[in-house]
Parts: structure tokens; sequence; C-alpha cells
């Protein structure tokens, strides 16, 4: 055996296992779907792909002519470029790598996979099994995309066997506290912020556990249940989110809510639902669930869907500032310190004032304050915690920023509504110097040109300078922005979120205000 090929084969499975880590990061981005992974590789740019190819063939050319050096130290400089391109990456990822304990046993697994392939061709002396052995180093060192398509696909009936595990245990928890209120709150947008709004109102009276920032998959539930809920818990908030039709009847079946607050059906995630009636089919999941339960459900009724399921029969309790609300929301007026308003509910008016910024929030707080009503909640309790309402993170957050600057944080907004009303709320900044950065939408199918052109749009006539993020990805929005009259010595593209920050440096000063108008994650920006 020659010492420089199996040097090779070592030194190709440390440059696979440093390349499965990217691979596993944008497994875990594309929520562990296979499909998703799939398609994002297949976006992806085919140069790396075909360099690596290149580089293969010839480390293949060179054990032929039995260049075995020179092949190692290809070979080892491959897997030093490897390892420092993923740690890079790694370090100014937007959301890097979670090393859940499914990752952990995965990435163990691809390891595994690479250490016998060595040890094989090490170990035996069989000629065949020592070349099969070096061929697998070699493939799936040059292709993490294979090892960690192989090492999921591997896992998988395990990782289903765990999951149902821990479904099991959380069920049992749930089902042992009798006298636990379950609350389901779901829609396309802005459930996260309803979901802190309803809990900050109701904790003024009850033991409230709400999943923690967007727990909102069943795996999320399954575990705020097992790690947060306690035998003192009287109400659970429960955020449940859905990219598919069932996502949220699955959620529902773990949780079995009593009570249901629906904030919306809109244009998102049109990618894998393709038509919107698909979407409030799935959002109203919850409904069923409830009306399993006799629970009373209180949806959004400025939401066109939901207003017309509400026309068709549906037996809900809608809130908003749409005539024909039972929760109506009038006399909204805003300033630098916020927003006051009432909220008018059985004949009776109730007064309040909240830091929160934005039209939709006014409606997502008549929503909490309706569902708190009918749990008993008094008035000047709501009223009392609707004006500690801090901004919840990166939804129309206002903080300082660089040089005296301000920004708005909208990193966390990814639906065409709640990003129009973004960019409406910087045009109210009169006398300011106001900047957008922003990548645009995702997941919207067909629609997605159109609304990122409108986003741009719209952007046009708000700030008086635009930073886009992605160079071909933001296409649609310069191209709105061109045709809105923009003007192009202020119409910037930049190709990540550092770049864009970088551009905005010079305009950092004392009266700019800059929103960032949706954050993406690294599978998308491009």
């Amino acid at each position: 055996m020659n010492i420089f090929i199996l040097l090779s084969a070592v030194s190709l499975c440390l440059a696979g296992a440093a390349g499965a880590i990217k691979q596993m990061h944008m497994m875990q981005q594309n929520s562990y779907y296979l499909s998703r992974y799939f398609k994002w590789l297949s976006e992806e740019s085919d140069f790396g792909f075909y360099a690596r190819t290149a580089l293969g063939v010839i480390v293949a050319l060179l054990f032929m002519v039995k260049w075995y050096a020179v092949a190692f130290i290809i070979c080892l400089l491959f897997a030093a470029f490897c390892l420092y391109k993923n740690i890079k990456e790694q370090k100014k990822a937007i959301k890097p790598l979670v090393f859940t304990q499914r990752i952990i046993r995965t990435f163990s697994l691809a390891v595994a996979l690479l250490l016998v392939s060595t040890a094989l061709f090490a170990l035996v002396q069989n000629t065949v099994v020592k070349i099969v052995a070096v061929t697998l180093c070699y493939i799936l060192g040059i292709f993490p995309e294979l090892l960690t398509a192989a090492s999921f696909i591997i896992m998988k009936p395990a990782e289903k066997a765990i999951t149902k595990g821990f479904i099991n245990d959380a069920k049992k928890i749930l089902r042992s506290n009798r006298h636990l209120k379950i609350i389901g709150v779901t829609g396309s947008y802005g459930k996260t912020s309803v979901k802190f709004i309803l809990a900050r109102i109701l904790s003024e009276k009850f033991n409230v556990l709400a999943t923690p920032q967007s727990f909102n998959t069943p795996m999320g539930v399954v575990r705020t249940v097992r790690e947060k809920l306690r035998p003192q818990t009287e109400i659970f908030v429960c955020e449940m989110g859905a990219k598919n039709v069932g996502d949220i009847k699955e959620i529902c079946d773990i949780v079995n809510p009593t009570m249901g607050l629906i904030t919306s059906v809109g244009e998102q995630h049109l990618e894998t639902f393709k038509t919107l009636e698909n979407v409030c089919s799935t959002k109203f999941e919850l409904y069923d669930a409830v009306k399993k339960n006799d629970g009373k459900v209180f949806a959004n009724i400025n939401s066109a869907p939901i207003y017309e399921r509400q026309g068709r029969g549906a037996d809900i309790i809608g809130y908003g500032t749409k005539d024909g609300a039972v929760a109506l929301a009038e006399n909204i007026v805003y300033s630098a310190q916020g927003t006051t308003f009432e909220v008018v509910l059985e004949n009776e008016r109730i007064n309040l004032s909240t830091k929160l910024l934005g039209a939709h929030n006014v409606i997502n707080i008549t929503g909490a304050v309706a569902l708190a009503k009918e749990l008993g909640v008094k008035n000047e309790d709501i009223a009392f915690a609707v004006s500690r309402l801090e901004q919840t993170q990166h939804r129309l957050e206002l903080k300082p920023f660089k040089n005296g600057s301000v920004m708005i944080d909208d990193a966390y907004n990814s639906n065409p509504e709640g990003c129009l009303e973004a960019v409406n709320v910087l045009s109210r900044f009169k006398d300011s110097f106001k900047v957008i950065i922003t990548p645009g939408l995702v997941e919207l199918g067909e629609r997605e040109y159109d609304v990122n052109y409108s986003l741009g749009a719209a952007a046009a006539k708000a700030a008086d300078v635009i930073i886009a993020v992605g160079k071909k990805r933001s296409e649609p929005i310069v191209k709105g922005a061109k045709e809105a009259g923009f003007k192009n010595e202020n119409l910037f593209v930049a190709e990540s979120f550092k770049n864009a920050l970088e551009i905005f440096e010079p305009f950092a000063k004392s009266g700019t205000v800059l929103l960032v108008e949706n954050d993406l994650p690294d599978n998308y920006l491009k």
C-alpha cells in the first residue's frame, strides 16, 4: 500500500467533513426537507461543482501515472481550502448552523462513513475492497452534497422513531395538566407578534407559557412542552407555522388547542402551498381543531381571505379596523411616542396606548385584547399590559444605530403586506434622510417577481437611498424603483448584508433613518 494514496484518502475525508458542515447548514435552513435542499443545490452556481470535478479528474490522472506525492499535496491543499472556506462562511453567516442533536447525530454518521471508507482501504488486503474504499473517499470527499444526502437518508428511520418518542412524551405532559388552556396562534404573518402580545396581556391574570422566539414547527412546540411546561402553568400560547397543507393539523394533533387566533391569510410560502386557497385552508385547520373542542376562534377580518371565509358561515369572532368586527379598533393616532387607539368590544370602549408602530400592530393588539376579555382579564389590566409592550425583536423595532442614525429593524418581516407597511412607516419620518436595505421576499412562487417589483416601487416613493441585497435576487426591486422614477445614483446593489452596511456607512449620521426590511437566510442570498 502506497502511503501517499492513504494520506490522499485521509485528506479527502477531511475535505468531505468540512464540506458537510456547509451542506448540513443548508439542509437545516431548508427545514431538513431533501426536496428543498436539492432545489437549493440546483439553483447554486455550477462553477464550484465543475471546479471540484476538474480537481477530481486531475487527482485520478495523477494516481494513474503514479505521481502519488503530487496527488497527496493537491488533496491536502484542497482539504485546507475547504476547512478555511467553511470557517469563513460560518463566521459571516446570517444564521449560523445550530448544532442540534439531529445535526450532531447526522454529522457523526457522515464522519463515520468517511472513517470506515479510509479504514477499509488501509486495513483490508482485498484489491476490490481497496478500490471501492478509496473511490468512496474520493467521491464523498470531493462531493460532500452526496455525503450529506446519504447521511440524512440513512438516519431518516432513526430520526422518525426519535421524533415519535418526543411527541408522545409531549402529549403525555399536556394530558397530565387537565386544567391547562391551550391557545393556538397561526397566520401567514403576525403570529409571533400576536403570541408575545397575548402572552403579556394574559400574564396579568394567569401563569402563562408561550413558545419562545419562532418555535412554531411540530418539534419546536414539542421541545417547548417537554422543557418548559410546568404543573402550575395555566395557559399555553402555542405559535403554529406552516409551509404545506396539513402542517397546522399536525401541530393541533399534538397540543389539542381549546382556543384559537388566526392573524392573517396572505401570499406567503406559495412555492409550497401553490394557491392562496391552500394557504387559507391550512390556517383554518386550527379553526377545525378548536371547534372539535367547542372552543372559540378569533380572526383578523382585515385579511380579505378570512373576511370571505367568515361570509361563508365560518363561526369566528372577527377583529380589526373593518366594519363588522366584533372587536373594532378606532380613533387611531400615531406620534413619535407610539400609538393611541380605542378597542370597541361588547358596547364598551377600552382606551389603549402603546410604543409599537404600524397599523398591523394595532390590529394585532385588538385581537389579543378580544381573546383576553373572553378569558376574563380586566380592562385596566389590559391597558397596563399594552402600555408596557416592548417592540418585538426584528419586527419594526426602533433602535439607535451608527453615528447617531436610527434603525427600524424589520428583519423578520417576510410577507408582502407587512413589508409595504414597513415602507409606509419609514415614509412617516418627516424631515429625515431615509435609507432602506432589503433583499426582497421569497417563497412566493409565481408572484415573487411582481411582489418584489412592487416593493421596489414603494421604496422609491419613501426612501432617499435604496440598497438592494443580492445581485440576481434584487433585479425586480431595482426595476420597480427605476420605473418609479428613482435616481440611479441613489440606488445600490450589495452582494451581502455586510456589504450593504458598508454602502450605508457614509449616510450614517444624526437625522438618518435606516429600514432593514427582511433579512433572508444564507440559502437565499445570491
